[in-house]
C-alpha cells in the first residue's frame, strides 16, 4: 500500500517523467546516428539535453499534465499531452533559427526535435497508461475476490451505442457484478458481427428468443440512452413471450456524464414506457430566461413544484424562493436542494398564497422576477365536496398572487393548469379554467407577462394513480380501476417541468395571455396501465393480481381533453408546445362572476355556485347535486367489490 501511495505522489511522477525525457532525448540521438554517435555529437548532446528536458518539463506543467490522477487517464487527458508536445517544440526551433552559426552546438537538429518529441511525450503518456492498467487490474482482482459468492448470470445487452459501450466497459472492468456479457443485440445493420469493447454483436432484437435459448441467457439489459418508448414496449413484449427478466440502464443525463454503474441498472419502470420521447430543450433561451434572476416557485413542496425547483437550479438563478404552506414538504425539498446545489441561494418560505399580508411581504423583500405558480388543490373527487376551498386556493389565491406580481413588476408569471379545465365536469376543473381566464385578464391590465400551461396527468405525482396501483400490487391486490373504458394523458414529471420552463421563456418574449398546451401523445387506457404495472412487477394480471372495476367517482370523466372544440391552436418554435387561443371574457364580466362566486362560496350555496359555473364557463357540466356521502358510499362499494374479487367474484375485469 505504501508503494502504491508513492507511485501516485506528484513528486514521484515528476522524477519518473524526468528520467523518461532524458532517455527519450538519448534515444533520439541514437536513432539519428544509427546507434553510433560521433564524439563531436556527444559533446553537443550534453549541451542540448539539459535545456531541452527543462523545456519539456515546463511544457508539461503549463499544459496541466500534473493536474489529474494517473489512474483516470483517458481521451480527454490525451489532449493535454498533445498540447504539451506542441509547446515544447517551439523553443528549440526558435533557438535553432535565431542563434548564429558559431553557436551550432546549442542548435538541436530538426530530426532530433521530431524524434525526441514523439518519444518523450509517448513515454510520459505511456507511464500513466501503465498506471491505469495496473490500477484497473488490481481493482478487478479485488472485486472478483469479494464477489466470488455471487451466482454468475449470463446477460445480453440490447443497444450497442455509446450507452451500451459504457455499460459493457463497467461490467467488464468490475469483477463483483455477477454478470457475464454474452453479446450485444442491436438493430443497426452496420453493427452486425462487429466487436465492441471485446463483446460481439450477435443479432437483432427480433432474434432475442433464439439467442436467449441458444446462449442460455438469464437476463436482458436494455442499454440505450435515448430508446424511443415504442421500441421499449416492443422489446418488453418480446421478452414477456420468452419469458425473461429485463432491466434497464439509468437515464440520458447520467449516461452522457459517464455516470454508469452496475449498481444503478434497474428494473424497467412504467415511466420508461409512458413518457413521451426525450425533450429537446432550448438551453440557450432557458439560460437567458433564468440565469441571474430571482425565481419564485409556489407549491414548492408538491410533486410538480419540487421538480420545477430542481430544473430551475440547473440554470444558475440569482436566488430561488420556495413558497409552500406544508412545513414538512418544504423542509424535505429545501434539504434536498441544498445538498445538491450548495453554492446556490435558496430561500424557503412558509406561506399561504391566499394570505395577502404574507404575499406582499415576500414580494417587498425578494422582488421575484419569475413566478412559477404550481400551488393548487388538484384532487378531483375531494374537491367535489370542498368547493369553497377549491375556489379559495385555485381562483382567489391565484388572483391575489397575480395582482401582487403585477404590482411589483414581475417579468413573467406562469400558471400551471390542467386538461381538466377543458369542458370541466368537476369543481377542480372549473376552478382551473377560471384561473386561466384570470391570467388573460391580468395580462391586459399589468405590465407583467402572464401565461398558462395546460397538460395532463404527471406520472408518479403525489396522489396520482400510479403510486396507488403500486401500493395495491405490493399488498397483493386487487388493483382497482374506476372504469375499464377510462383513458388519460400521461407525462413524466421531469418532462412536464422542463416544458413549463420552456413555456416561461416563450412567455417572456411573447405577447402574454397565452394558454400553452403541451403535446401529450396518445391517451392511455387506465386498465392497460394497471396490467403493464402488474407485468413489470413480475406478476400476471387477472391471475396473480386481480383488477376490479369500481365505478366512476364524482367529477371524473371517461376521457380527458386538451382542447375545446371551439378553441384554435397554433404552433410554436418548440414541437411539443402549442398556443391555445381561447375565447376571452370581458374584465367586467369576470369581475362580476368572481364576486358572485365569492358570495355563493361564503354563504354555502353549493347548488347556486355549480349552476353559475355551468352558465359562465363554456361547455362546463358540473353535477348540481353532489352527495357528501358519495365518497364513503363509493369507497364501500370498492371495498365490497375488492373483497368479492379476491374470493373469485365475476366482477373481475
Amino acid at each position: 500500500m505504501k508503494l502504491r501511495s508513492r507511485l501516485v505522489n506528484r513528486r514521484t511522477q515528476f522524477v519518473l517523467d524526468f528520467f523518461v525525457l532524458v532517455l527519450a532525448f538519448l534515444l533520439a540521438y541514437l536513432l539519428r546516428f544509427d546507434f553510433e554517435i560521433p564524439p563531436r555529437q556527444i559533446y553537443q548532446l550534453m549541451i542540448q539535453l539539459p535545456y531541452v528536458v527543462l523545456i519539456q518539463l515546463c511544457a508539461l506543467i503549463w499544459a496541466g499534465g500534473y493536474g489529474f490522477v494517473w489512474r483516470y487517464i483517458g481521451m480527454m487527458e490525451l489532449k493535454t499531452f498533445i498540447k504539451a508536445a506542441g509547446l515544447s517544440v517551439v523553443p528549440p526551433v526558435m533557438i535553432r533559427a535565431a542563434l548564429p552559426q558559431q553557436f551550432h552546438e546549442w542548435q538541436v537538429p530538426f530530426s532530433i526535435i521530431i524524434f525526441d518529441t514523439l518519444l518523450a511525450f509517448s513515454g510520459v503518456l505511456g507511464l500513466r497508461v501503465l498506471r491505469r492498467a495496473h490500477y484497473e487490474r488490481f481493482e478487478k482482482r479485488r472485486r472478483t475476490e469479494s464477489g466470488k459468492s455471487k451466482a454468475q448470470k449470463s446477460v445480453l445487452l440490447v443497444g450497442a451505442g455509446q450507452a451500451g459501450q459504457l455499460t459493457a466497459k463497467e461490467i467488464i472492468n468490475r469483477g463483483d457484478t455477477g454478470l457475464t456479457i454474452k453479446g450485444f443485440v442491436d438493430d443497426d445493420p452496420a453493427k452486425q458481427r462487429t466487436v465492441i469493447q471485446g463483446v460481439k454483436v450477435v443479432g437483432k432484437t427480433e432474434d432475442l428468443p433464439r439467442l436467449v435459448n441458444g446462449l442460455k441467457i438469464d437476463q436482458i439489459v436494455i442499454s440505450m440512452a435515448q430508446a424511443p418508448r415504442r421500441d421499449l414496449r416492443r422489446i418488453l413484449e418480446i421478452c414477456e413471450k420468452i419469458p425473461i427478466k429485463v432491466q434497464i440502464i439509468p437515464g440520458l443525463y447520467e449516461i452522457l456524464q459517464g455516470d454508469v454503474e452496475v449498481s444503478r441498472i434497474r428494473d424497467v419502470r412504467i415511466e420508461d414506457l409512458l413518457g413521451r420521447e426525450p425533450v429537446n430543450l432550448d438551453e440557450e433561451s432557458l439560460q437567458l430566461f433564468l440565469e441571474g434572476k430571482t425565481v419564485m416557485v409556489t407549491g414548492a413542496g408538491g410533486s410538480i413544484g419540487s421538480e420545477l425547483a430542481r430544473q430551475v437550479l440547473r440554470f444558475q438563478p440569482l436566488s430561488l424562493l420556495l413558497v409552500e404552506r406544508a412545513e414538512n414538504a418544504l423542509f424535505n425539498i429545501d434539504r434536498e436542494l441544498r445538498a445538491h446545489y450548495p453554492a446556490q441561494k435558496i430561500v424557503s418560505l412558509i406561506a399561504d398564497i391566499g394570505d395577502e399580508t404574507r404575499v406582499r411581504a415576500i414580494f417587498e423583500t425578494h422582488h421575484p422576477q419569475v413566478v412559477l405558480h404550481a400551488a393548487a388543490h388538484k384532487h378531483v373527487p375531494l374537491m367535489e365536496f370542498n368547493s369553497q376551498e377549491a375556489l379559495k386556493n385555485n381562483v382567489f389565491a391565484t388572483r391575489l398572487l397575480g395582482e401582487v406580481a403585477g404590482e411589483f413588476a414581475t417579468e413573467v408569471f406562469v400558471l400551471i393548469s390542467t386538461d381538466k379545465a377543458v369542458c370541466p365536469t368537476s369543481v377542480m376543473g372549473a376552478t382551473k379554467r377560471l384561473a386561466e381566464l384570470l391570467i388573460q385578464d391580468l395580462n391586459c391590465r399589468m405590465r407583467t407577462r402572464y401565461v398558462a400551461v395546460r397538460f395532463g396527468n404527471v406520472i408518479g405525482s403525489a396522489g396520482s394513480v400510479i403510486p396507488i396501483f403500486r401500493e395495491q400490487i405490493m399488498n397483493g391486490g386487487p388493483v382497482t380501476v374506476t372504469d375499464r373504458r377510462m383513458t388519460r394523458y400521461f407525462m413524466t414529471l421531469a418532462e412536464a417541468s422542463q416544458l413549463v420552463l420552456q413555456v416561461g421563456a416563450m412567455g417572456k418574449s411573447g405577447n402574454g395571455g397565452e394558454v400553452f398546451v403541451l403535446q401529450m401523445g396518445e391517451p392511455i387506457r387506465i386498465v392497460e396501465l394497471a396490467e403493464t404495472l402488474i407485468n413489470l412487477s413480475g406478476l400476471k394480471p387477472h391471475e396473480d393480481i386481480k383488477i376490479v372495476e369500481t365505478g366512476i367517482r364524482p367529477g371524473e370523466k371517461l376521457k380527458e381533453e386538451l382542447l375545446m372544440t371551439e378553441e384554435n391552436v397554433s404552433e410554436t418554435a418548440h414541437p411539443k408546445i402549442f398556443i391555445n387561443k381561447i375565447a376571452e371574457h370581458s374584465a367586467d364580466d369576470l369581475r362580476v362572476a368572481l364576486e358572485r362566486l365569492e358570495i355563493f362560496s361564503r354563504n354555502g350555496h353549493e347548488r347556486e355556485l355549480r349552476l353559475f359555473l355551468n352558465e359562465f364557463l363554456p361547455n362546463a357540466n358540473l353535477d348540481l347535486t353532489p352527495q357528501v356521502s358519495g365518497i364513503d358510499d363509493n369507497h364501500a362499494t370498492r371495498k365490497e367489490k375488492a373483497l368479492s374479487a379476491a374470493a373469485g367474484d365475476s366482477t373481475v375485469l
